[in-house]
């Protein structure tokens, strides 16, 4: 009882620390996928635990075929090797049967792909994100002055200036200097495309990958439905650095975002601080109540 009480104690603890960073990011010996923030998501999580009902038998039954047959069939026990040419039966069964079997995962992954690259909503956001090597540059269209910066991979050297020496938030290899930012709940067209190689734009919690390929503009959407910190990368082998192009999006309510929109037009970096000192002192609250409940 001792054991089974310090397991559920150290389990909610780690739910706790989860949800307190505000981050969707990998996990240490994380085995699934990231948690899914979109609709999208939802719908890929569901069709992954589709396909191990056909995966786990099918590899159970072949592995189960190899052992009959290394043992039935070893020269051993079958000094004379049968001569049979075909079997009716069996043809008819292992034609018939994977033809099944690939019409039951083909009809949801086609309409899953539908959905991913063919939305039913007009986009109420339109961001153009353009790999370059090795970073990442958005541009928003919206209003007659469009919004443009850079985003690159935050240095240990530039944490303190900008607010975010939480490597649990912003950690190693993954945070940036200027998040990609966009509303709750509000569908964002993604247009994608690279300047010099191809890259690929990916971020897990979305449910989002897509190539950037220079000359070509290729688009895909989301509508993330909670707020966060999310983190992505270049999916793309796209030259030496890589590994070093990470992908960020902060998802805030339509009034943080309207406020660091109006205030981005003008200075990007100012914007970007006020935004994540907001959100932070807001993580930080919730943190010490969180502690103050225990």
């Amino acid at each position: 009882m001792i054991n089974k009480a310090f397991a559920a104690m150290t389990a909610v603890c780690c739910l706790l620390f989860a949800s307190g960073a505000f981050a969707d990011q990998p996990v240490d010996w994380q085995k699934g996928l990231q948690p899914a923030a979109t609709s999208i998501m939802e719908e890929i999580r569901w069709f992954e635990q589709y396909t191990l009902w056909f995966i786990v038998p099918i590899t159970l039954f072949v592995l189960l075929l190899l052992i009959i047959i290394v043992v039935k069939f070893r020269e051993g026990a079958n000094p004379v090797p049968s001569r049979t040419s075909h079997n009716t039966a069996i043809e008819v069964i292992w034609t018939i049967g994977p033809v099944v079997i690939l019409l039951l995962l083909a009809v949801p992954s086609f309409q899953l792909l539908t959905k991913q690259l063919a939305p039913t909503e007009e986009p109420e956001l339109t961001i153009k994100a353009t790999g370059f090597q090795w970073y990442w540059g958005y541009e928003y269209q919206v209003g007659e002055n469009p919004l443009s910066f850079d985003s690159l991979m935050l240095q240990d050297a530039d944490r303190a200036s900008l607010g975010k020496e939480d490597k649990a938030v912003y950690p190693r290899l993954l945070a940036v200097d200027n998040e990609v930012v966009v509303p709750v709940g509000k569908h964002v067209r993604l247009l994608v495309t690279g300047a010099d190689v191809i890259h690929a734009f990916a971020m897990p919690s979305f449910g989002v990958k897509i190539d950037a390929v220079p000359g070509r503009m290729n688009e895909t959407w989301f509508k993330a439905e909670r707020e966060g910190l999310f983190y992505g990368q270049c999916s793309e082998l796209c030259g030496k650095d890589h590994a070093y192009m990470p992908i960020a999006v902060r998802v805030v309510s339509q009034d943080k975002f309207d406020t660091w929109l109006a205030a981005a037009a003008t200075n990007i970096g100012e914007a970007n601080k006020a935004l994540v000192a907001s959100v932070d002192g807001e993580r930080k609250s919730v943190d010490v109540a969180q502690n103050a409940a225990q």
